[in-house]
């Protein structure tokens, strides 16, 4: 299959004003991550809060800049484009936010909320109003929500009218960035459900960012695992969930409830606290919280590598 996107090397560091006697300080929110997408793919990128997966999908669409690295997209370097260039390729790259009730203007209507990317990427030849109808239509909306105000919604809804408005333009390539967390668990299955069947139909790639490992297990082709702003798993969807490598990926998994309360967890969770992005452990990052710690994970940091058809994994114990 084709690639679409190609990440390189790419590192997001914001530094921290020290005080009047300390010097200043860096968060490495992201650190030198790799990975690629297929076109008409899925790749879920999980990850515990604060490892930088938002960031990591900002910076894939310059919505802030990388500090570092590169960006592929469909074989160009979005990096180096000035902002005439990068607007003509943003049309094909769009996001969906987490929160419905943030991302949306609410002074703006339905109609001028759609009317805007139409707008600014020249994209309408002909009427607009039969192709705004068409778009929330899409979504689920019906003609009469046309000229609502988003809080005349409900946060299903109102997400629904996110996700028209990013793919009022077009693109080939969108950003999920956990588009369902903050919606009732029976509304999330219906958005699920409704952006897979927007893919299908349109042929869209998907980065989807999410902590929940079942929803990303349903919506993803593979999983990107990320720890403290590095990837260090990526695996085909049931490899990952069948033979998880990297000892992280083996804590999340073992996180997940069961509503079977007689079945024990098979793995223990990791020990100790997340260590801060600002001081970022020697060596592999996961080193101080892991059970199968060795000599050289304090001071070597192991690279992404395939150790099995299709299944990528940072991780000295399993390369040893």
């Amino acid at each position: 299959m084709k690639l679409l996107v190609e990440v390189r090397g790419l590192r997001k560091h914001f530094p921290l004003r020290g005080g009047l006697f300390s010097p200043m300080r860096t968060v490495k929110a992201v650190d030198g991550v790799d990975f690629a997408i297929l076109k008409s793919e899925t790749l879920g990128l999980v990850g515990e809060s604060g490892c930088g997966k938002t960031t990591l999908g900002r910076c894939i669409l310059r919505l802030i800049e990388p500090t570092a690295g590169e960006v592929y997209f469909d074989g160009e370097d979005i990096l180096s484009l000035d902002k005439r260039k990068l607007r003509a390729i943003r049309r094909r790259m769009q996001i969906v936010f987490q929160d419905p009730y943030s991302s949306l203007d609410p002074r703006l209507t339905v109609r001028q909320t759609l009317h805007i990317p139409l707008q600014i990427f020249g994209i309408v030849q002909g009427d607009e109003e039969d192709h705004i109808l068409g778009l929330i239509k899409s979504v689920g909306l019906e003609n009469e929500h046309i000229d609502r105000y988003p809080h005349e919604f409900s946060g299903g809804q109102r997400q629904r009218i996110v996700i028209a408005r990013a793919l009022a333009a077009n693109p080939e390539f969108v950003v999920l960035d956990e588009p369902t967390s903050s919606l009732d668990v029976s509304v999330q299955a219906t958005i699920l459900n409704l952006l897979k069947r927007l893919q299908a139909d349109r042929g869209l790639t998907y980065l989807f960012i999410s902590h929940n490992l079942e929803v990303v297990r349903y919506m993803s082709d593979r999983i990107a695992v990320m720890y403290l702003g590095k990837v260090v798993e990526i695996a085909l969807v049931e490899d990952l969930f069948k033979t998880p490598l990297h000892p992280y990926t083996q804590a999340l998994l073992s996180a997940i409830p069961l509503p079977d309360p007689d079945v024990r967890m098979k793995m223990e969770p990791p020990m100790g606290d997340v260590p801060t992005p600002i001081d970022p452990p020697r060596g592999c990052r996961f080193h101080p919280r892991c059970r199968h710690v060795m000599p050289k994970c304090s001071d070597v940091e192991p690279e992404l590598v395939e150790v099995e058809k299709n299944h990528l994994v940072a991780c000295h114990l399993c390369k040893h």
